[in-house]
C-alpha cells in the first residue's frame, strides 16, 4: 500500500461531526441522532447526516475535502467525457460492468494519471480491487456529487445494455424507492432546497432527461438535470413518502409529509401531475416555524399597517385578502390573526390545508371527500362561540353567504379571494350570487397584494428612470414627506446565489370600503368607477407601492413592473 493510500486510511486528527458543527450547518442534535442510527445501521456518517436531512451534499462535500485533502469532481477539476471512462473500463480485466455495479468512476487523464471517483472514495475493498486491476499504478481518488456519479453511471450502463426492468411492476418501483442512492438522492435534494431558501422544489421529466428547479424567491431556477431513466425511481420514492399509490401514474394525486431537512421541521405538500413524459411531481416547502409572523415584518408602508391593524382589532365585518397562487396571503392571514389574538377572543380557522399552527388559535383542516367542506366546517364553528374566524378561502357562493352571515351576526371574518386587484372582489362575489347589498353591507375592507424580490445586501446606487422619478415624486412626498430618492441595482454574491436579490417583500393595494363605494357597490357600478372612486379617497394601487418600495432601495423598479405590470 502506497504511503498516500495508508494516510487516507487512517482516522482523520478532527472528526467530521465536529467540524460540522462548528460550522454551524447541523446542531448538536442532529449530531447525537445521526451517531445513534449509525451504530445501529452502520455507514458513513455523512451519508447518514443526508439521509436524515439533516445537511446538505454540497455542504457535506465541502467540509469532507477540507478533513480527507480529497479534490471534488467537478469543483476542483471537470467531470471526465464518456468515452474516458469506456476506455478506462476497457483496460481493467474486471471491465466496465465491475466499475458500474461497484458505482465506481474509473478514468485516465490526458497527462497519464489515474483517477477514481464513488460514493465512498475510502472503502478498503474498492481501493484493494483497484490495486489488482492496476497492478503498480497509483490512482488519485476524489469526492464527487451524488448526482455527477448516477449520470456518469446511467451514461455508462446505457452503453453496454439497452433497455431496463419493468418499471410498471408495483414490486420493483418500490425496491427502486428504497435504494440507498435514491434515498440520499431525494434527501439531498430538499436539504438543498431548503438552504437556498426554495418555496417549492420542482422535478419534470422530459423524453430524455428530467430537471430539477427551484423556485427562489418566486422565480424558478434550474439546479439539476439527469438521465430519464432515473425518474421513476425518484417520483417513486416521493409518492412512497408523501403517502400517494405508488403504482397510480395516469391520474392527477397529492401527498403531504413532516421531515427535518437542513436542520428545520418542515411540512411537505407534494402534487403529482401526469404529463406525456410521466409525472410532474411538485413540493412545496412549509416551514412549521416562521419568525415572520408580525404584520411589521411583511413590508406594509406605516399607513398601510395602521389601516390593517384597523381593520384587525374592528368588532365585525369581512376583511377580504386577494391575489394569485403565491402572493403572501396566507402569510398575511397569519399575521392578521396573530395581531387579533389579544388572549380575549376566541379564534377559529379553517383551512386547506393548514399550513402551519398557530398557539391557542382552534385550526380546522377541511377534508371535502369525506364531507367536511368550508361551508360545513364554518356552520359548526358558528356554534363555537368565536369572535374571530378566518376561512382559508371563499370558493363558491354557499361558503361566501355563511362568511356573509357571519359577519352581520356580530363575527370578524378572514379571508382569501383569487381575483387581480382588489376592486375586482366586489363583482367576483356578486358573480358567485351574492347579492350586491350583502357584498357592501359586511365587507369592510378588500386588500390586494404581490411579492417583489427584495435587494441583498450586495446592491449598488443606481439612477432611477426619470419618468419613473418625475410619476413617484409626488407620492412620496405625500406619503414620507422630504425623502431623497435611494434608487439602487442588484450586483450579485454568493450570499444570494448570484441573482441580486435575497428574500422577498409584500407590494398592497388597501381599499376601505366607504359609504360612497358601498353605493357603487350596490348600483352594479364597473370597475372602473370604483377603482377611480378609490383613488379619489387616497388608495394607491399595487404599481404605485411597489415603487414607493423601489425609491426606499428595497427592491428595484424593474422588479416593480414584472410583478405589478406597466
Amino acid at each position: 500500500m502506497s504511503s498516500d493510500n495508508a494516510a487516507l486510511l487512517l482516522e482523520p486528527p478532527v472528526l467530521l461531526g465536529e467540524m460540522l458543527v462548528a460550522e454551524g450547518l447541523i446542531s448538536g442534535a442532529d449530531l447525537d441522532k445521526a451517531l445513534a442510527l449509525q451504530e445501529r445501521v452502520g455507514g458513513r456518517l455523512g451519508s447518514v447526516l443526508m439521509r436524515i436531512g439533516a445537511v446538505s451534499e454540497d455542504s457535506l462535500l465541502q467540509v469532507l475535502g477540507r478533513q480527507l485533502d480529497l479534490p471534488q469532481l467537478g469543483v476542483d477539476f471537470p467531470l471526465p467525457d464518456e468515452e474516458a471512462l469506456r476506455a478506462a473500463g476497457a483496460m481493467i480485466p474486471a471491465g466496465l460492468d465491475w466499475l458500474i455495479d461497484q458505482q465506481v468512476l474509473l478514468w485516465q487523464e490526458v497527462d497519464g494519471e489515474w483517477r477514481c471517483a464513488a460514493r465512498d472514495p475510502l472503502l478498503p475493498s474498492l481501493r484493494e480491487g483497484l490495486r489488482h486491476a492496476l497492478p503498480g499504478v497509483r490512482v488519485r481518488y476524489c469526492l464527487c456529487r451524488s448526482q455527477d456519479l448516477e449520470r456518469l453511471l446511467d451514461a455508462l450502463a446505457r452503453s453496454v445494455a439497452a433497455g431496463q426492468g419493468d418499471a410498471g411492476d408495483v414490486q420493483h418501483l418500490r425496491e427502486m424507492a428504497e435504494e440507498a442512492p435514491v434515498v440520499e438522492l431525494v434527501s439531498n435534494l430538499l436539504a438543498q432546497a431548503v438552504e437556498q431558501r426554495a418555496s417549492d422544489l420542482h422535478i419534470e421529466p422530459e423524453e430524455r432527461i428530467f430537471s430539477v428547479r427551484f423556485r427562489i424567491d418566486g422565480v424558478l431556477h434550474s439546479r439539476l438535470q439527469l438521465p430519464r431513466e432515473r425518474f421513476d425511481a425518484v417520483a417513486s420514492r416521493l409518492k412512497l413518502i408523501s403517502g400517494m399509490d405508488i403504482a397510480e401514474r395516469r391520474l392527477p394525486q397529492d401527498g403531504r409529509m413532516s421531515t427535518r431537512v437542513g436542520g428545520q421541521e418542515m411540512d411537505i405538500r407534494v402534487s403529482a401531475l401526469p404529463g406525456v413524459h410521466g409525472e410532474s411531481v411538485v413540493m412545496r416547502l412549509l416551514p412549521k416555524e416562521r419568525k415572520e409572523l408580525g404584520l411589521e415584518r411583511l413590508g406594509f408602508e406605516a399607513d398601510h399597517l395602521a389601516m390593517m391593524r384597523d381593520w384587525t382589532a374592528a368588532a365585525n365585518g369581512i376583511v377580504l385578502v386577494t391575489g394569485p397562487t403565491g402572493s403572501g396571503k396566507s402569510t398575511t392571514l397569519y399575521a392578521a390573526l396573530a395581531a387579533a389574538n389579544d388572549g380575549f377572543k376566541k379564534i377559529i380557522t379553517v383551512e386547506d390545508p393548514v399550513e402551519f399552527q398557530l398557539p391557542a388559535v382552534t385550526q380546522i383542516q377541511a377534508h371535502p371527500d369525506i364531507g367536511l367542506t368550508f361551508a360545513n366546517a364554518l356552520r359548526s364553528i358558528l356554534r363555537q362561540d368565536p369572535d374571530v374566524i378566518m376561512i382559508g378561502e371563499i370558493r363558491d357562493l354557499e361558503t361566501a353567504e355563511i362568511a356573509v352571515q357571519a359577519a352581520l351576526t356580530g363575527h370578524l371574518v378572514l379571508s382569501t379571494l383569487h381575483t387581480n386587484d382588489a376592486i375586482s372582489a366586489f363583482t367576483r362575489l356578486v358573480d358567485m350570487g351574492v347579492e350586491p347589498f350583502l357584498v357592501a353591507t359586511p365587507v369592510r375592507a378588500v386588500q390586494a397584494q404581490r411579492l417583489v424580490r427584495r435587494l441583498c445586501d450586495c446592491s449598488r446606487p443606481a439612477r432611477g428612470p426619470a419618468l419613473v422619478e418625475s410619476e413617484v415624486a409626488p407620492l412620496v412626498a405625500k406619503v414620507f414627506g422630504e425623502v431623497p430618492a435611494q434608487w439602487r441595482e442588484p450586483v450579485g454574491c454568493p450570499k444570494c446565489l448570484g441573482t441580486g436579490y435575497k428574500g422577498r417583500l409584500g407590494i398592497y393595494e388597501m381599499v376601505p370600503v366607504s359609504e360612497s363605494m358601498q353605493h357603487l357597490i350596490v348600483s352594479g357600478a364597473s370597475v372602473n368607477d370604483m377603482k377611480a372612486l378609490a383613488r379619489s379617497e387616497g388608495c394607491r394601487f399595487l404599481r404605485e407601492d411597489g415603487l414607493l418600495k423601489a425609491w426606499q432601495g428595497l427592491t428595484t423598479v424593474e422588479e416593480v413592473l414584472r410583478v405589478a405590470g406597466t
